[in-house]
C-alpha cells in the first residue's frame, strides 16, 4: 500500500508539470493580440481581433509625430499611445506618449500605475518625483536625458527653458492609468468644504479650480 500511495503522488506531481507546461506553453501560442475595443477591457486587457483580417497598418502608429495643442492652462499636451489608441499594444506591457511643453509649460503633478522613462528631445525641463517618504527627486534635464519615475509615485515635469520643449515617454503598460492629483480634486462633485479640510485649501481656491476642471458642488 506505502508503495501505491507513494506512485499516485509522483502522478499528481508529474501531472501538476503538465498542466502548469500547458499553461505556460499557451501564453507563447500567440505572437500579438490587438484588441478588439468593441468589446469592453478587463485587467488582462482586451480580446483579441481576429489575424487574419490585420495589416501591417494595424501594428504602425503615427499620432506621435504631430506637436500637441498646449493653449491650455497647463500650457502642455500628453498625446498618448496606448491600447486604446494604438490596439497593437493590447497584451504586450508598454506603450508610450509624446509630450509637448510649451515656454512655461507644465505636465502637472500625476502617478501612474506602472513606471515611466522620459526622454528629452529639445528644450530644458525639470522633472522630478516624490518618494513614499515624501522625498523629493528632481532635476534639470536636456536633449539626450533620460529620468525614471517609478510606479505609483506622483511626479512631474517643467519647461525652465526660453524654448518649446519636446519629450518621449515610455510606460510599462498599454494601459498605465493617469491620475492627476489637482483634476482629480476639482473634476467632479466633491464638495468644496471636504476639498478644504484635506487639503488646506480655501474655499475661493477650491471653487477657482472646481470652475476650470468643471466640478460642481461648489
Amino acid at each position: 500500500m506505502i508503495q501505491i500511495s507513494s506512485n499516485m503522488d509522483g502522478l499528481k506531481i508529474i501531472l501538476l508539470f503538465a498542466i502548469l507546461i500547458s499553461f505556460s506553453s499557451a501564453t507563447t501560442v500567440v505572437d500579438f493580440c490587438v484588441a478588439d475595443l468593441s468589446f469592453p477591457g478587463g485587467p488582462a486587457g482586451y480580446p483579441c481581433r481576429n489575424p487574419s483580417n490585420l495589416t501591417v497598418d494595424d501594428f504602425v502608429f503615427s499620432g506621435l509625430g504631430v506637436a500637441g495643442n498646449t493653449e491650455n492652462i497647463f500650457n502642455s499636451s500628453a498625446f498618448l499611445a496606448i491600447d486604446t489608441t494604438f490596439p497593437a499594444l493590447n497584451g504586450l506591457g508598454l506603450s508610450m506618449a509624446r509630450l509637448d511643453l510649451g515656454v512655461g509649460g507644465v505636465i502637472p503633478i500625476h502617478s501612474h500605475r506602472v513606471s515611466e522613462v522620459i526622454l528629452v528631445i529639445e528644450g530644458t525641463i525639470i522633472a522630478g518625483f516624490i518618494g513614499s517618504d515624501n522625498t523629493p527627486y528632481y532635476k534639470t534635464l536636456k536633449k539626450g536625458d533620460i529620468m525614471i519615475f517609478p510606479h505609483t509615485l506622483l511626479h512631474f515635469q517643467v519647461n525652465i527653458g526660453k524654448t518649446p520643449a519636446l519629450a518621449f515617454v515610455s510606460l510599462n503598460s498599454a494601459s498605465p492609468g493617469f491620475q492627476t492629483t489637482t483634476i482629480a480634486l476639482a473634476a467632479n462633485d466633491l464638495p468644496t468644504d471636504v476639498i478644504q479640510k484635506i487639503t488646506l485649501l480655501d474655499a475661493t481656491q477650491v471653487r477657482k479650480l472646481k470652475t476650470i476642471f468643471g466640478g460642481t458642488n461648489l
